[in-house]
């Protein structure tokens, strides 16, 4: 391009918002343009055709900028010896962190490895812990996995402070995904700072407690029930802490979030940006020096469908470039046959190269936050927040997480939206490609593992009624 083309670029008028919303109106010929070009989130937010770039936005950027996120795959089979080969094969072929999901756990689908100590040291045999994250998805036993897994980096003459660990410890998450837990309310939080307490001497890097909105999401729940339900679980730890005389400013960098992304690419991205503002907020609130959440990213089990699984590649790639361009440190693919059972080999590999792609060939990390600026995302995260904000507050003005879960209040609120979704699915007004719109006339055998479902928890003290995942297809009548 020649110096008069760039002079020419310079000298065009700036772009006129009333004269484009002439234009626009004249060219839907009388429809109507808030039907037409405007559309809402599931949270009511607006989301306007066109919008101004923001000049004041900040780059919200993950933990660790200058590297690409963590590629985390996912470790649920209940066959420990298989389990363990999944493992060292997607490490040899580039996955860069494990996530264990024991049976019980919310987000285990009705598999995940045997609880026993033998299965974390059989899996973890082999694995380079210097170089991977291993995180522990939230579930009923996991402060003993936490304790096992201590034990075994003992054995293993391991340096825990050069390590990146999560031990995946969310009370909210497994109350909500279970109903059950296993002491009252009132002794969770008076025992719970207190049998954390070594850890903290410990020095360990990482997240201790999580606050994982991946069990409200895949129940239903919209983008600011999600992320305010996880603040009000960030916000109960910092008390827990609080009563135990541990200095919050310590504390806070071992909170560590979980949120789902699906196939809505922008607000999927928003909704990533949202959470690290709204946890700067918190911890300006508290008059705590910020520290940068830690976010892990999973796409989203809802989301999935059984008809014409192949789609759901397409779905978890978009989501995943969500995570990783909304600033995810780690992100996990849900493999595309979950729906139809425990994922074999070739659908993990897809899953796992997909971010693989992403990360060495597209260089995805390479600019820290692209997004900022964006008129339209920054709008979206902006409201997003505010949203979420207000659930916040709404579930703290009913007694914290754990208390509002025990009334029922977080769960009347997930199951309202989830059933106006799935109402605007059964009018039409919304469509899932393969399986409501241009389904195939015959389904492919999909190739799966053979493994029995593990029993969901029936022990407990205190009992809420359960948030289980329900994916948008069986919920409408289309998937089985």
């Amino acid at each position: 391009m020649g110096a008069g083309a760039l002079t020419r670029d310079v000298d065009l008028p700036k772009p006129d918002a009333k004269r484009w919303l002439a234009l626009a109106e004249k060219a839907l010929a009388g429809g109507s343009f808030e039907e037409k070009l405007v559309s809402h989130t599931d949270d009511g937010i607006r989301i306007e055709p066109l919008s101004e770039r923001s000049t004041t936005a900040e780059p919200l950027v993950r933990t660790n900028p200058k590297s690409p996120w963590i590629v985390s795959q996912r470790v649920d089979d209940p066959d420990i010896a298989r389990a363990s080969a999944q493992a060292l094969e997607d490490i040899a072929q580039g996955a860069t962190g494990l996530s264990l999901v024991f049976e019980g756990a919310p987000n285990a689908f009705g598999y995940g490895l045997p609880r026993t100590a033998e299965a974390l040291e059989t899996v973890l045999d082999g694995v380079p812990l210097n170089r991977v994250q291993v995180r522990i998805d939230a579930h009923p036993w996991s402060r003993a996995v936490a304790d096992w897994l201590l034990a075994f980096l003992s054995k293993r003459r391991s340096d825990p402070t050069k390590l990146n660990l999560s031990f995946g410890i969310d009370p909210a998450a497994i109350f909500a995904g279970t109903g059950r837990l296993r002491t009252s309310i009132e002794a969770l939080q008076e025992s719970m700072p207190q049998s954390l307490a070594h850890f903290f001497s410990m020095g360990v890097p990482g997240a201790l407690l999580e606050a994982d909105g991946r069990v409200f999401h895949n129940a239903g729940a919209t983008e600011a029930q999600e992320l305010g339900t996880m603040m009000a679980s960030a916000v109960s730890y910092l008390r827990m802490f609080e009563k135990a005389r541990q200095p919050l400013v310590y504390a806070a960098p071992y909170i560590g979030f979980a949120l789902s992304v699906d196939q809505d690419q922008f607000l999927s991205i928003a909704k990533v940006r949202a959470l690290r503002k709204l946890w700067a907020r918190i911890q300006e609130t508290c008059s705590i020096p910020g520290s940068t959440a830690n976010v892990h990213a999973e796409t989203s089990y809802r989301m999935m469908t059984i008809a014409d699984p192949e789609t759901n590649i397409l779905r978890t790639a978009i989501a995943a470039f969500a995570a990783a361009t909304g600033g995810a440190d780690s992100i996990s693919i849900l493999p595309h046959t979950i729906p139809h059972g425990l994922p074999a080999g070739f659908a993990r590999r897809v899953a796992r190269n997909a971010q693989l792609v992403m990360a060495h060939e597209s260089h995805l990390h390479h600019v820290a936050d692209p997004a900022s600026g964006s008129g339209a995302v920054e709008a979206l995260t902006d409201e997003l927040c505010a949203a979420a904000w207000e659930e916040f507050r709404r579930i703290e003005a009913e007694g914290g997480v754990l208390n509002s879960l025990q009334q029922g209040y977080i769960q009347n609120r997930v199951q309202t939206a989830a059933a106006k979704r799935n109402a605007a699915y059964r009018a039409g007004e919304r469509g899932i490609i393969g399986t409501t719109l241009y389904r195939t006339t015959g389904e492919r055998p999909v190739e799966t593992l053979t493994a029995e479902r593990r029993p969901a928890l029936t022990e407990g003290v205190a009992v809420c009624e359960p948030l289980f995942p329900v994916r948008i297809d069986q919920s409408i009548g289309a998937g089985s």
